[in-house]
C-alpha cells in the first residue's frame, strides 16, 4: 500500500501549565491520579490486577493505535469555552477526527469527576454518543481524538432549512433520548448542555450527542465556581434558580431543541419577525417565572404537542424521562414509516470544506 505523504506538521496551541494541576502530574509530564495516567502517548489505566491500558472505543470502520504526532492539521472547525476542536486526518491512512484541545485548568472540587469522565470514554460507547477514540495530555492541554461527524451539527442544519418536519423530528429525538437514555441510565451522567451546536449528524443520518462530561465540566473549570454549564437559553428552570436538579434538566433541554427546530425560532422568541433576542435577564425571567412555551397545536399534531409538553414542564416531576420518552406515541407515530435522516441532511450543503 502506497502511504500518503504528509501535508504538514500537527500544531496545537496550548496554554501556560496551570499550578492547580502541578501536584498531579509526575516529573515526566503525565497526569497522574490514582490508577489513571494520562500524557502524550495516551491514557492508560494502571491495578494491581491489570497493567495494561484500556480498549478505545469499539468501532467496526477504525481500530488503530497512534498518537498526536500521527495526525495532521486541516483546519479549525470551532471553538468556545470548553476549547479549540481541529478536523484532523491520519498521515498514513486518512481518517478524519474531530481533535479536541482542552486547557487543563482543573478545581479540586471537579478533578475527580474528569478522572472518571476519561475512565467512561475509554469504554465502548453508544452508537448515538460520539465515539472518543483516545485521549492525550501534553504541554498543559487535554486532546480527545473524537469522531467526525461530516455534516456538522443540528445548528448547521438549521442555518440552510427554516424549519425540520414532524417525521425527521420523530427520527432525531429517537437517536437523542437513546443518547440520554445510555447517559443518565448507564453511566450515571447529567449532560448539563443539550442544545443544537452539541447535537452532530452525518450523511447517513445518524444523530449523536457531544460535549458531555469533561468538556463540560472542563469549561465550567475555566471561569468563576458559580458560573452555569452549560448554555442558558437551553437550561432548565431549576438549574437557573439555583435549585437541586437532575436527569430531567436534559429533557426540558430536548424540548426547548425539538421546539426550536419545528416552528423555525428560539422558542421565547414571540414572532418570526422578531430581530432582537431577549436579554440576558428577560430570558431568565420569562424561563424561571412565566409560562413555558408549548407547540402550536394549530400547527401541529396531538401527538407532537404531547411530546412536546411532556418535555417542557416547569416542575421537572411533571416531565418525563428519557425511557419514558422513548416510548411516546409521537415517536411510535412514525416507527413504521422508514423515515430517512439522511434524505434530509444529503439535500444540503456540508458545513465544512477541506482539501482533497
Amino acid at each position: 500500500m502506497k502511504l500518503k505523504k504528509p501535508v504538514k506538521e500537527l500544531k496545537l496551541s496550548v496554554p501556560v501549565q496551570d499550578t492547580s494541576v502541578s501536584s498531579f502530574l509526575t516529573a515526566s509530564g503525565t497526569f497522574h491520579d490514582g490508577d489513571l495516567l494520562l500524557n502524550q502517548k495516551g491514557l492508560r489505566l494502571i491495578s494491581d490486577d491489570n497493567d495494561s491500558p484500556p480498549q478505545p472505543a469499539e468501532s467496526k470502520e477504525f481500530d488503530l493505535q497512534f498518537s498526536l504526532e500521527d495526525l495532521e492539521t486541516i483546519k479549525v472547525i470551532g471553538k468556545g469555552s470548553g476549547g479549540v476542536v481541529q478536523l484532523v486526518r491520519h498521515k498514513w491512512v486518512g481518517t478524519l477526527f474531530a481533535l479536541k484541545v482542552i486547557q487543563m485548568n482543573i478545581q479540586e472540587d471537579i478533578r475527580k469527576q474528569i478522572v472518571q469522565e476519561l475512565k467512561i470514554n475509554q469504554g465502548s460507547q453508544c452508537p448515538h454518543v460520539v465515539v472518543c477514540y483516545h485521549s492525550f495530555y501534553h504541554n498543559g492541554a487535554i486532546s480527545l481524538v473524537l469522531e467526525y461527524m461530516d455534516r456538522g451539527s443540528l445548528a448547521d442544519v438549521l442555518r440552510q432549512v427554516k424549519t425540520v418536519l414532524e417525521p425527521y423530528l420523530a427520527v432525531l429525538c429517537k437517536q437523542v433520548l437513546q443518547g440520554l437514555v445510555y447517559l443518565h441510565h448507564e453511566r450515571h451522567v447529567i449532560h448539563r448542555d443539550i442544545k443544537p451546536s452539541n447535537l452532530l449528524v452525518n450523511h447517513k443520518g445518524e444523530v449523536k450527542i457531544t460535549d458531555f462530561g469533561v468538556s463540560a465540566m472542563l469549561a465550567s473549570s475555566m471561569g468563576q465556581r458559580d458560573t452555569f454549564v452549560g448554555t442558558y437559553n437551553y437550561m432548565a428552570p431549576e438549574r437557573i434558580s439555583g435549585s437541586t436538579y437532575d436527569y430531567k434538566s436534559d429533557i426540558w433541554s430536548l424540548g426547548m431543541v425539538t421546539l426550536e427546530c419545528a416552528i423555525g425560532r428560539f422558542p421565547y422568541i414571540q414572532s418570526e419577525d422578531q430581530q432582537d433576542w431577549p436579554s440576558f435577564y428577560e430570558l431568565l425571567e420569562a424561563i424561571v417565572g412565566g409560562s413555558p412555551p408549548s407547540a402550536p397545536p394549530d400547527q401541529f399534531s396531538p401527538e407532537f404537542c404531547s411530546f412536546i409538553s411532556a418535555c417542557i414542564q416547569k416542575d421537572p416531576r411533571d416531565r418525563s424521562s428519557s425511557l419514558d420518552l422513548l416510548n411516546h406515541p409521537f415517536l411510535k407515530k412514525f416507527e413504521d414509516k422508514d423515515i430517512d435522516l439522511g434524505i434530509l441532511v444529503a439535500s444540503l450543503e456540508p458545513p465544512i470544506s477541506f482539501p482533497r
